[in-house]
């Protein structure tokens, strides 16, 4: 899938760099390709897409908070308990795999990227499709 392919290089761990920059380059990109191929039928195809950047993202903004103190300090700012931030700070797993914990998926919530600015393919896909 090309556009997987545009979306990896868009969020790739040297790349991420500042995540608003990173989210507008994929609002652009994820805009102009729905906007093209958005009137096929792949709602199935949408919502992996979205879940798999959704990770994508968690990953770069974990990659970000270097070191475990500001890890921990991050997630209890995000409302995470301390014992919960202290078990997902000072994980040893790798970044992919830590972006999938339970703690950071509630910290990182959909709800809160998209409220940070995340352009959700899902929503903007089923907006286009009310009608149909």
């Amino acid at each position: 899938m090309k556009f997987k392919d545009k979306l990896r290089m868009l969020t790739s761990r040297s790349r991420c760099g500042s995540i608003a920059k990173a989210m507008k380059r994929i609002e652009i990109s994820a805009r102009g390709w729905l906007n093209y191929f958005g009137i096929a039928d792949m709602k199935n195809n949408i919502e992996n897409l979205n879940g798999w950047l959704y990770r994508r993202i968690r990953m770069c903004i974990w990659k970000q908070w270097k070191l475990p103190r500001t890890r921990k300090r991050k997630l209890v700012g995000l409302g995470l308990p301390e014992w919960a931030a202290c078990k997902g700070a000072y994980s040893r797993k790798s970044y992919w795999r830590t972006a999938h914990t339970p703690s950071i998926q509630w910290a990182l919530s959909k709800e809160r990227l998209i409220h940070w600015g995340f352009y959700d393919l899902a929503i903007e896909y089923q907006s286009m499709h009310v009608n149909c």
